[in-house]
């Protein structure tokens, strides 16, 4: 609860010690919070318990107690009295409240017999007001056994809220309005004291998010119409944090006759259809930007944002997947003709000045098809993509034209291919599989040793595993063609080819010992784990 301060006391009062009722700058009342009542009762019965524990006075004892007896009662008669609270600002003068917390017969539904200070825990009594300057008492039964009395005024009730004048039309002229299995105790004290003030967007100003949507909430379940308004300027104005944002929405999305609607603008579009030309255009100005940090950070963001949420699971995927596809399509088309560019025989004699450019545009065009190629597989529809890598052969052919320097970031596309298939996250056709292992395994392997140098993101055992797994996914006749070649490669090079060991093992087995295993009747998978 927020630290409120008494304004002013009028002379001859003293202010109330020990106990927990806040009251503001402004005047109205702040309720304390159950926790704060539960404790005050404790130190209550501690201090009876003490009492009752206590030892006969001595007659020393008693002299002394009965020399400083008038003292006790000066001050006893001072704390009786409450201390007022007066603001300039108020509609009507807030009255003085005397508080107290101790037990209340009139609230308990029983009262066991002899009641030992080790017994039942007994009912909180708090009271607002003075009784002689009010005309209207508020009783609420809230949770946990708390009572509050507040001693208000018929007038400011019935003018401010709706339930209160409807309650005060049936009764009498000295009415008591109660107010049962009260929620949020320590928040209706708080709203009702906002009747007495006059500029009530003033008060919220310093309050967090969550109390004003409890101060909301009561205001709303007792029609206090201004209050209602408040809070809503309040929250169309201030700033949310993510945990919030839920809380509002759900607190405001039927107040739509209180016009809500502006609040709701801030998180939902008046356009009906989702915002394609709005993702589209994001695409375009990332995948068209020359600027290397901000491209870079942008792109992270924009692929974590499309893994973190479900935009492209509900009606509108085929619209998204199609948006990528396009961009996808416009970037295979620029790189072919760069490599066609580049692939000149006069291209070499250029100007370091001419080539630069090129070069330049290949790895920017490179780095945004592994860029759309990673959404895609995030999504879980990058299949037609690599159908689409495996119908380059053109770009493959040229491939060996180009320098591997200026050639060598378009073999890290089909290196995540690979990764895709292997982890299961690209399902193309097995014509598909065959055909992108027979068109870029070997563009891929002329790279590998600039790939494992040159390229900080290339993960050499994770794409050795991809491309071994897309390997033995394919007919028993195809894998011993495809890994016999790769023999032979790795035998000249070494390290500067992929290590295919382990898919070599698996293919070595279902050739040679899974017929005579299957012809002896051996289980193979109890020699796999020995």
């Amino acid at each position: 609860m927020a630290d409120f301060r008494v304004g002013r006391l009028e002379q001859g009062q003293s202010k109330i010690r020990n106990v927990p009722i806040a009251v503001t700058p402004e005047g109205f009342w702040c309720c304390p919070s159950p926790a704060v009542l539960q404790k005050t009762l404790k130190n209550h019965n501690h201090q009876r318990k003490n009492k009752v524990s206590s030892p006969l006075p001595s007659k020393a004892s008693s002299l002394q107690r009965a020399a400083n007896s008038p003292a006790v009662k000066k001050s006893r008669s001072s704390s009786s009295l409450g201390s007022k609270v007066v603001s300039d600002d108020q509609r009507s003068p807030v009255p003085t409240f005397d508080s107290a917390v101790a037990t209340s017969p009139a609230v308990e539904p029983e009262r066991p017999p002899n009641p030992t200070v080790d017994g039942p825990q007994q009912k909180i009594s708090v009271g607002f007001g003075q009784p002689e300057t009010s005309d209207l008492k508020v009783i609420l039964f809230g949770k946990e056994g708390i009572c509050v009395r507040m001693n208000t005024h018929w007038s400011i009730l019935a003018e401010n809220s709706s339930f209160f004048a409807d309650k005060l039309s049936k009764q009498s002229p000295s009415p008591c309005v109660e107010v049962a299995d009260c929620e949020d105790v320590e928040i209706y004290v708080e709203t009702i004291g906002l009747m007495y003030c006059k500029e009530l967007k003033h008060r919220l100003i310093k309050q967090s998010v969550s109390r004003v949507l409890r101060i909301l909430k009561v205001a709303e379940s007792i029609g206090f119409h201004a209050c209602i308004k408040s809070c809503l300027d309040y929250l169309e104005a201030v700033p949310w944090v993510a945990e919030e944002e839920e809380n509002v929405l759900t607190s405001i999305q039927h107040l739509q006759h209180y016009d809500a609607s502006r609040i709701l603008k801030r998180v939902a579009s008046d356009l009906s259809n989702p915002p394609n030309d709005t993702l589209a255009h994001i695409l375009e100005l990332v995948l068209k930007s020359n600027e290397d940090k901000g491209r870079r950070e942008m792109k992270s963001l924009v692929l974590k944002l499309l893994k973190g949420n479900n935009i492209c699971n509900n009606g509108s995927t085929n619209i998204f997947i199609e948006l990528f596809y396009s961009s996808c399509r416009r970037c295979m088309e620029s790189l072919l003709n760069l490599f066609r560019q580049a692939s000149e025989p006069s291209f070499s004699d250029r100007s370091s000045d001419s080539k630069d450019p090129i070069m330049r545009q290949i790895a920017l065009q490179t780095d945004n098809l592994i860029w759309l190629v990673e959404i895609l597989a995030s999504r879980h529809a990058a299949d037609e993509f690599a159908m689409m890598w495996t119908s380059q052969h053109e770009l493959a052919r040229l491939h060996s034209k180009l320098s591997v320097m200026s050639r060598h970031l378009v073999s890290c596309i089909t290196a995540r291919l690979f990764v895709g298939i292997g982890r299961g996250e690209i399902l193309p056709s097995r014509e598909i599989r065959h055909l992108l292992l027979q068109v870029w395994l070997q563009p891929l392997i002329d790279d590998y040793s600039w790939l494992q140098h040159g390229c900080r993101s290339f993960d050499r055992n994770l794409v050795e595993e991809g491309i071994g797994q897309t390997i033995l996914t394919l007919p028993l006749e195809d894998q011993q063609s495809i890994l016999l070649t790769w023999l032979g490669r790795f035998l000249k090079v070494g390290d500067n080819c992929p290590n295919l060991q382990r898919a070599f093992e698996v293919w070595w087995r279902r050739t040679f010992i899974r017929p005579y295993a299957e012809h002896q009747g051996i289980n193979l998978h109890s020699d796999d784990k020995s």
